[in-house]
């Protein structure tokens, strides 16, 4: 059995074929229209396109943005000028055969939870730190979609009351502590200390920011600068997800995105800010922690496998 999955992201569609097992074995990636009928006409030629090579079964499209209950319309989109937009509508009749729709950040989740490192278990949350951070929850072999369809906005729980102003519209999100641009945002804050920061103050000095990339190179090359930057958003993490933990009891934490690169590194102190956060302490049952095996491929192997009803 063959589905098509298609990730709709704010500069690429990434588009494959996938089995049953979550092998892509035919893929796709074209640029992100910026005109959004010539985006559903974009996916519409994939769809056509693969379809004329496999025998497919099912079509999946994933997207970020806030989708309605039904998976029907886009309420609001990120990246594109999505309003109220009946998206499924719209693609279903351009390509001719049903659409299942689904959130990037979930179809992500689901990929991880069937293929990736969540496979084997019954509930499981999904944290993507990237630019803000994704979330995905599965619980009892069921993706969360919540009365309204917005469930898994994990990085929108509130962290810090007061706290920094979030893109959502409210303060002291999640995501404004435990991101990839939390991480950034604290490594600029601690490059202004002469002793602590003198790492990261040249790589400063030497590009006029200090970018992603160069953190983690700091990181891993044990610099006191850049691991306190790390740790402070590590804590953030481990701190929320204690909560997460006594509110949805998940048996495993996956952690996706490109500060989940680093590895370890990222969850030891997660890990330790979790067990201090964790009710009933000592007593308590923690979930494991792990990073996500299946990198940009998650979504349209997730959506895939959720359109073909798995």
């Amino acid at each position: 059995m063959l589905n098509i999955g298609i990730d709709i992201g704010g500069t690429k569609i990434a588009g494959g074929v996938v089995s049953a097992d979550g092998t892509i074995v035919d893929r796709i990636r074209v640029d992100t229209p910026a005109d959004t009928d010539a985006l559903a006409d974009a996916v519409a030629d994939m769809v056509r396109h693969f379809r004329a090579s496999h025998d497919v079964t099912a079509v999946g499209v994933a997207a970020a943005g806030f989708l309605d209950r039904t998976r029907s319309i886009m309420r609001h989109a990120p990246n594109i000028d999505w309003v109220e937009h009946p998206l499924r509508a719209e693609l279903e009749a351009r390509v001719g055969v049903a659409v299942v729709l689904e959130n990037d950040a979930n179809a992500a989740g689901w990929a991880e939870y069937r293929f990736g490192a969540g496979r084997g278990s019954s509930n499981m949350v999904m944290l993507t730190l990237g630019t803000g951070v994704g979330g995905a929850v599965i619980i009892d072999g069921q993706l969360l979609i919540g009365g309204r369809g917005a469930a898994g906005e994990l990085g929108h729980v509130r962290f810090e009351r007061g706290g920094r102003p979030c893109g959502c519209g409210l303060t002291g999100c999640l995501e404004q502590y435990a991101s990839g641009r939390a991480l950034q945002r604290e490594a600029v804050a601690i490059a202004d200390d002469p002793e602590l920061g003198a790492g990261l103050a040249q790589v400063r000095d030497e590009h006029g920011s200090i970018p992603g990339d160069a953190i983690s190179r700091l990181i891993l090359a044990d610099d006191p600068g850049a691991l306190e930057a790390l740790h402070r958003v590590a804590t953030a993490l481990g701190e929320t997800a204690g909560g997460f933990q006594a509110t949805l009891d998940p048996e495993i934490f996956v952690i996706g995105g490109g500060v989940a690169q680093l590895g370890e590194t990222l969850l030891a102190p997660v890990r330790a800010a979790y067990r201090d956060a964790l009710p009933g302490g000592e007593n308590a049952a923690p979930a494991d922690f792990a990073i996500a095996t299946l990198g940009n491929d998650a979504g349209l192997i997730g959506v895939a496998d959720l359109a073909g009803g798995r």
